[in-house]
C-alpha cells in the first residue's frame, strides 16, 4: 500500500478512508490499524485527529448523516415527515454501517443533531406541543431505525443460501397444531420483510395515528 504523501494525512481524508475500510470489513471488522494501514501510515499518524476509535466512529457517522437533506419546503407536514424518514432510510441502505453507528452511538455528533433540528422544527411548526414533538421524532427515529436494520439483516440472509435453508427448515419443523396462523400466513409474512411498500405502510400507520393528534 503506498503511504499517504507527507503533509496530506487529514481528518476528512482519515474518515473517508475509515469509511471505505468499514464498508469492506464490516463495522465487526473495523480497526483503527486497518485504516491506517490502508492510509499507509502507522497507526499512532490518527491519533493526531481522533482520540479513538469511539471518536472516529462519530466523525464517520457525522460525515453520512451530514449527507442527509433537510427537509423539504412548501409542503404539508406529513409530506415533510415522510421525506425525511425516507432520506434517512435511503442512506442507511446505501450505507448499511449507519445503521450500526447510529443504533449503538445514537446522541453523538453535529450532524445527527441538525437531522434531528429539521425534524423537530417541522412538528413544531405543525403546531405539536414539546413533549409531543419530542415523543413523535424519538417514535419516528427508531421506526425507521429498526425497520431498515431488519431490512439490512434479512437482506443478507436471503442473499445467503444455508441461512435460507435454515430458514425453511426451521418453518418446516413448526407444528401446524401449535403455530396454524404462522403457517397459514407465512407466504405473506416472506413478502413483507422488507421493501418501499412494507416502509412506506408503517410509516403511513404512524402517520395516520399523528394526524389524529394534530392541533386543532
Amino acid at each position: 500500500m503506498p503511504r499517504t504523501p507527507r503533509n496530506t494525512l487529514s481528518p476528512d481524508l482519515v474518515v473517508r478512508t475509515a469509511l471505505q475500510v468499514m464498508e469492506a470489513e464490516g463495522a465487526d471488522g473495523f480497526s483503527l490499524r486497518g485504516v491506517a494501514g490502508e492510509l499507509g501510515v502507522g497507526p499512532m499518524a490518527l491519533y493526531t485527529y481522533f482520540r479513538n476509535k469511539d471518536d472516529l466512529y462519530d466523525a464517520i457517522r457525522d460525515h453520512l448523516m451530514g449527507l442527509m437533506p433537510p427537509p423539504p419546503d412548501g409542503l404539508p407536514w406529513p409530506d415533510q415527515v415522510r421525506s425525511v424518514c425516507r432520506d434517512l432510510r435511503i442512506l442507511m441502505r446505501q450505507h448499511p454501517c449507519l445503521a450500526q453507528l447510529l443504533a449503538s452511538r445514537p446522541l453523538s455528533g453535529h450532524e445527527t443533531a441538525r437531522v434531528a433540528e429539521g425534524l423537530l422544527s417541522v412538528l413544531r411548526s405543525a403546531g405539536f406541543e414539546p413533549e409531543t414533538a419530542a415523543r413523535t421524532h424519538t417514535t419516528l427515529f427508531t421506526y425507521v431505525l429498526g425497520a431498515t436494520t431488519w431490512e439490512i439483516q434479512m437482506a443478507q440472509e436471503q442473499s445467503d443460501p444455508d441461512a435460507l435453508r435454515r430458514l425453511r427448515a426451521s418453518m418446516e419443523s413448526l407444528s401446524s397444531r401449535d403455530f396454524p396462523t404462522v403457517i397459514e400466513l407465512a407466504p405473506e409474512l416472506a413478502r413483507t420483510t422488507g421493501g418501499d411498500a412494507q416502509f412506506n405502510y408503517g410509516l403511513d400507520l404512524l402517520l395516520a395515528g399523528l394526524t389524529a393528534k394534530t392541533p386543532s
